[in-house]
C-alpha cells in the first residue's frame, strides 16, 4: 500500500485519464498537467502550461463549461459534465469531465479533473440524439450552401420517402439526392422551400412548417417537421430537420376542403369536369340537367379525344372553331400560366333535350395539374335583376350569383349565419388571406361558431361594412394589396338569407375596374385644399370632395387635423379610432391598413404631401390646407364668426376641442 502512495505520479500520468489541476478562477491556468492528458490532446507540458484551459474547448461548448466551473466554486463537491475539445491537430472529441473542488488555506479554489474520452460512445446525431431510430420521426442533416448537401439521413426518412437501401445492388439509391436536397422537392415547391430555409438560417431558433415531398416511387408525400440551424461537430453550420409524415391527415382534409369546393360550384354551376393534365384525363364531377353527363360521372376519359367528341356532337358549327382554340390553350397552359384573368368562354350548344341553348364557362385551376371546367346554361329572363331585389325567389338569387361568378377573380367563400354568429363552411385561399386568416385558422373554425364582429376582426373588412353587404346582398370593401402596396377595390355579392335563416350563404369577391380612380390631375379649376371641421367633417379639392372609399381612413385624416400640426403615434390614433379595444397586433395591424388607405387615397387626388409621416407618426401640414379650424383660432377678424357651435359631428371624440372652442366663445 506504501508503495503505491510513493508512486502517485506514475498513477496520475498513466492510470488517471486526462488528469490535471487547474485554479478555479480565470484564466483557469494548470497547474498540474498529467501524461495521460498530454497523450488525449497531442500537446507537450510546455504548450499546455502556457495557455488556458478554456481555449481548449470548443466554441460552442464554452457556456457549458463556464456553468460548470462556476456551479464547482460555490461549494467543496465534485460535478460531471460533458463538451468538446479540440486537439492539436484539430480533431474535435467529446470528453466527460469529472471535477472535484477544494478550497486551500490561502482561500483559492482549485479543480481536480479526470477526463474520459467518450467520442465513440456519441452517435452522428448527438445534437437531436432523442430523436433516436427507435422514434418513427424522420432526422435529416443538410449544408447551408446554395444547393443543400445531404450529410446524414436516417431509416424513418428513408422508408418515409421509399427509398431501397440498395439500388440494383450497386449505389446507394439515396445518392441521387445527396448532391441537392432540392430533388426532393416538387418543381412548384422549391421557391417556397428555399425562402423557408432562408427564414431558417436567419434564426436563432428553430421555425416549423409542411412541405411535400417527392418519393423514389414518384408519388408524392407530406411532411411537418422542423428545422433549425446548427453547427456541426466541425464547427460549420449545418442545418438539421425532424419530420413527421402527415400525408393521410393532408389527403383527407385536401379531399374534404375538395368536397366543400364542389359544392358551393354546384350552386352556381350546371356541370363540373375535372381536367387532370398529368394523367391526360377528363371526367365529369356533376351534372345537374344533362342526362348524358350523368352517366359518365366519376369516369375518367381521355381528355383530348373526349373534348373533341363533345365539340363535334354538341357545340353549334359556328362555335366550334373558338372553342376548339379555348381547349387547346388550355391544354398547352396559354390561358392559365401566370394568368391573373379567369379563362373565359360563351358558346351556344345542344342540351340533352336537344334545344339549341347559350352557354358560359371557365377554367378554374386548382394545382399545376387539376384545373375544374365549369359551365352553366345562360338564364334567359334573368340578367338583369339585382341581388338585392327582396322580391327574388332563392331559385333568380342563384342564377344571378351564376351571373356574377363568371366575373369573380378574387375568389369565392361560403358562411352558414345564425343570429350574430358565422360559421365559415368554404373558402378559397385568397378569400382566407381577404379575412385575415390562414387555411389551417379557417379550418378550426368551420368546427364551431364565431362572432361576426370577432370574424371580421381581423380583416380589411370594417364591421359595419360586413353587416351591410348580409343585410343589402352586396357591398364594396378597400382590399390592401401587399404585393403592390397599394389600395385596390373589391366588390362583394352575398346570397340572400332563406326564409328558415338557416341555409348557406354564398359570397363572390370580384376586382373593380381600376380605371375608376379619379386623380387630381384630372380635376380642372381650383387645386387647393379646404378642409371642413365645423359640422362633419369633410377634404375638397376646390370645390369637389374627396370620396373616402373607407371611414377608418378619412377618420384618421379628421385625427391629425384635429391635433393641428402635432405628430400622432399609433397607439395614440388606436385609441381614438377603436376606443373600446386595447393597442396590440390585430388594432396595430388593422391601423397600418388604415393608414395605407389614406395615404393611397391622397396619392390618387394628388395631395399626399399634406400628410407628413416620420418613424410610424403621421402629422398634416397646416401651411398646404386651408381649415376653418386654423382660419378661426388665427384671430383674424374675418374669421370670428364661421364657428356656429358645432365640430366634428362625425367623431365623440372631437367633444373635447368642441369645449375648448366653446369656452373661447364664453371668455
Amino acid at each position: 500500500m506504501n508503495n503505491l502512495f510513493e508512486n502517485k505520479e506514475e498513477v496520475f500520468n498513466s492510470c488517471i485519464s486526462g488528469f490535471h489541476i487547474y485554479e478555479i478562477e480565470k484564466p483557469y491556468l494548470l497547474s498540474y498537467i498529467s501524461d495521460s492528458l498530454c497523450t488525449m490532446l497531442g500537446y507537450g507540458k510546455e504548450e499546455l502550461a502556457d495557455s488556458a484551459y478554456e481555449t481548449l474547448i470548443h466554441i460552442s461548448d464554452k457556456k457549458i463549461y463556464s456553468d460548470f466551473i462556476n456551479d464547482l466554486s460555490k461549494k467543496e463537491h465534485s460535478l460531471s459534465t460533458e463538451y468538446r475539445l479540440i486537439k492539436k491537430d484539430g480533431a474535435v472529441i467529446y470528453v466527460k469531465d469529472t471535477s472535484t473542488s477544494k478550497k486551500l488555506p490561502n482561500g483559492k479554489i482549485i479543480g481536480y479533473s479526470t477526463l474520459t474520452d467518450i467520442t465513440d460512445l456519441k452517435s452522428k446525431n448527438e445534437s437531436l440524439s432523442f430523436f433516436n431510430e427507435n422514434m418513427s420521426l424522420g432526422f435529416i442533416k443538410y449544408t447551408c450552401e446554395k444547393k443543400p448537401r445531404i450529410t446524414y439521413i436516417n431509416e424513418h426518412l428513408l422508408k418515409m420517402l421509399r427509398i431501397p437501401k440498395a439500388w440494383n445492388n450497386e449505389k446507394n439509391s439515396m445518392s441521387m439526392y445527396m448532391d441537392n436536397i432540392y430533388l426532393m422537392i416538387p418543381i412548384e415547391k422549391r421557391e417556397k422551400f428555399a425562402k423557408f430555409l432562408e427564414k431558417a438560417k436567419a434564426q436563432s431558433s428553430p421555425i416549423s412548417g409542411e412541405t411535400s415531398v417527392l418519393r423514389c416511387d414518384g408519388t408524392i408525400a407530406r411532411l411537418y417537421g422542423w428545422v433549425a440551424k446548427c453547427k456541426n461537430e466541425n464547427g460549420e453550420e449545418e442545418f438539421q430537420s425532424v419530420c413527421m409524415d402527415v400525408t393521410e391527415r393532408y389527403n383527407a382534409e385536401k379531399e374534404s376542403e375538395a368536397k366543400k369546393y364542389l359544392k358551393a360550384l354546384t350552386d352556381v354551376y350546371d356541370t363540373v369536369f375535372e381536367y387532370d393534365l398529368s394523367a391526360h384525363t377528363v371526367k365529369c364531377l356533376y351534372a345537374e340537367k344533362s342526362g348524358t353527363f350523368k352517366n359518365f360521372v366519376d369516369i375518367p376519359m381521355q381528355a383530348n379525344e373526349a373534348t373533341e367528341k363533345w365539340i363535334e356532337s354538341s357545340v353549334v358549327e359556328t362555335d366550334r372553331s373558338n372553342v376548339r382554340e379555348f381547349f387547346n390553350d388550355f391544354f398547352e397552359q396559354k390561358n392559365i400560366e401566370n394568368s391573373h384573368k379567369l379563362p373565359q368562354i360563351k358558346y351556344l350548344a345542344r342540351s340533352s333535350d336537344g334545344n339549341v341553348k347559350a352557354y358560359t364557362a371557365v377554367f378554374l385551376k386548382i394545382d399545376s395539374h387539376i384545373s375544374l371546367f365549369c359551365c352553366r346554361c345562360i338564364p334567359e329572363h334573368n340578367e338583369n335583376v339585382s341581388l338585392r331585389n327582396e322580391n327574388l325567389s332563392l331559385k333568380n338569387i342563384n342564377e344571378n350569383m351564376q351571373e356574377l361568378v363568371m366575373r369573380f377573380t378574387d375568389g369565392i367563400a361560403a358562411f352558414e349565419i345564425m343570429g350574430d354568429s358565422v360559421t365559415p363552411l368554404y373558402a378559397s385561399a385568397n378569400v382566407c388571406e381577404f379575412f385575415g386568416f390562414t387555411n389551417e385558422e379557417l379550418l378550426n373554425m368551420m368546427k364551431k361558431t364565431t362572432s361576426i364582429k370577432e370574424f371580421v376582426s381581423r380583416s380589411d373588412v370594417d364591421y359595419e361594412e360586413f353587416i351591410d353587404l348580409l343585410e343589402n346582398g352586396e357591398a364594396e370593401f378597400t382590399y390592401c394589396d401587399v404585393n403592390t402596396q397599394s389600395v385596390k377595390r373589391i366588390k362583394a355579392i352575398c346570397s340572400q338569407k332563406s326564409p328558415s335563416g338557416t341555409s348557406p350563404r354564398y359570397v363572390m369577391l370580384y376586382k373593380l375596374n381600376e380605371n375608376t380612380k379619379e386623380s387630381i390631375a384630372d380635376l380642372s379649376g381650383d387645386q387647393s385644399v379646404s378642409i371642413r371641421t365645423f359640422g362633419y367633417f369633410d377634404v375638397f379639392i376646390g370645390e369637389r370632395p374627396i370620396n373616402f372609399r373607407n371611414k377608418k381612413s378619412k377618420e384618421l385624416l379628421a385625427l391629425l387635423v384635429d391635433r393641428r400640426g402635432g405628430y400622432v403615434s399609433s397607439d395614440e390614433a388606436i385609441s381614438f379610432l377603436w376606443e373600446d379595444e386595447p393597442s396590440n397586433s390585430v388594432t396595430l395591424a388593422r391601423y397600418r391598413k388604415v393608414a395605407l388607405r389614406l395615404k393611397n387615397t391622397l396619392e390618387e387626388y394628388g395631395i399626399s404631401d399634406i400628410v407628413e409621416s416620420i418613424d410610424g407618426k403621421r402629422r398634416i401640414v397646416p401651411n398646404l390646407v386651408r381649415c376653418d379650424l386654423y382660419d378661426y383660432l388665427s384671430g383674424k377678424e374675418e374669421y370670428s364668426q364661421i364657428f356656429k357651435g358645432s365640430y366634428l359631428t362625425n367623431y365623440s371624440w372631437g367633444e373635447t376641442t368642441l369645449g375648448e372652442l366653446m369656452n373661447k366663445i364664453l371668455y
